[in-house]
């Protein structure tokens, strides 16, 4: 499995890592969301983990980009610090598969990743 994971915060992107590689997943990491775009633009991933609040292109352009302008349903989880019942809701009904607020627990996020991988 691949996964684009596209996070600004240097340590939340280590706990990411290390998360992936425990499952097993091969992990392609940027920090800004330009790049994000740019790596979807030319590459395949099966799932995308993205912060909502980003340099250049934020988590939602990510989620934009992925699902309405590319057609795919490619399972994206949004991380965030901003946790607030109103924003998880609104990511979700955008077709986010699951939510992850910061700080970012590894187990808490394996987990995820597992459900999403079915």
């Amino acid at each position: 499995m691949k996964a684009l994971v596209c996070e600004d915060d240097k340590v939340v992107l280590k706990v990411i890592e290390v998360a992936m590689a425990e499952e097993g997943i091969e992990a392609t990491l940027v920090n800004n969301g330009q790049k994000a775009l740019d790596l979807l633009a030319q590459h395949e991933y099966d799932l995308i983990i993205t912060d909502i609040h980003m340099p250049y292109a934020n988590g939602d352009a990510v989620l934009n980009f992925v699902h309405n302008e590319q057609g795919k349903k490619t399972p994206v989880i949004m991380i965030s610090s901003d946790s607030e019942e109103e924003v998880v809701s609104m990511a979700l009904k955008s077709g986010v598969r699951s939510f992850v607020s910061k700080p970012v627990d590894v187990e808490r996020l394996r987990k995820v990743i597992r459900e999403v991988k079915g």
